[in-house]
């Protein structure tokens, strides 16, 4: 028997169990304290502008930023009322997506212990271009979309659904080690914390 016969036998002998049923042996949570604090902390130490407000704030502040924004499908109308929005329905090109200002979003989860957002490309998300292309990139959190830690911001997600995390803005480094933001992704990230 071959070795690689020996392992599909062993996969088919392997009982078959549901996702609830793995034993997870390991820490799912590093914090009891206020994740929406730490999240900000930790979103900001990743160079992403946080700032936190109250829902009635949210469409005069997402109408802060200058220019024209990319808006996708789901996002509610009442959050970009004061917001020089340009629909990306039908799609628009990535012509016109690197023309625009920017792009507003909403988001999946957010994780506090990472300052990570992430995207599903659900209603209010958008596609991945409409996400990366833009140079501005403003998400909407609401507090109750901020999970502690990675296994919590997984079982809120669907295996089906394409991911985008974004941890602050786009960067890299090159050989030097000099940080080059912007290369593949928005330059800036701004996140808004919305309290229910």
């Amino acid at each position: 028997m071959s070795a690689r016969e020996e392992i599909l036998r062993r996969l088919g002998d392997a009982p078959v169990t549901g996702y609830d049923a793995i034993p997870r042996r390991y820490l799912r949570r590093h914090h009891d304290g206020d994740v929406v604090d730490l999240f900000a902390e930790r979103a900001a130490d990743y160079r992403a502008q946080v700032r936190r407000i109250a829902r009635a704030e949210l469409p005069a502040v997402l109408g802060e930023p200058d220019g024209r924004l990319a808006v996708p499908a789901g996002l509610p109308d009442a959050w970009t009322a004061e917001v020089d929005a340009v629909r990306d329905d039908p799609p628009l090109s990535v012509a016109d997506l690197d023309a625009l200002d920017g792009v507003v979003t909403g988001c999946a989860v957010a994780i506090a212990e990472t300052g990570t957002v992430v995207l599903d490309h659900g209603p209010g998300q958008g596609r991945r271009a409409l996400t990366l292309v833009p140079d501005f990139h403003l998400v909407v959190v609401e507090t109750g979309q901020i999970v502690a830690d990675v296994p919590e911001a997984i079982e809120r997600l669907s295996p089906d659904r394409p991911l985008t995390f974004v941890s602050g803005p786009s960067a890299t480094s090159d050989i030097e080690l000099s940080r080059v933001e912007g290369v593949h992704g928005p330059r800036r990230l701004s996140i808004l914390i919305v309290d229910a």
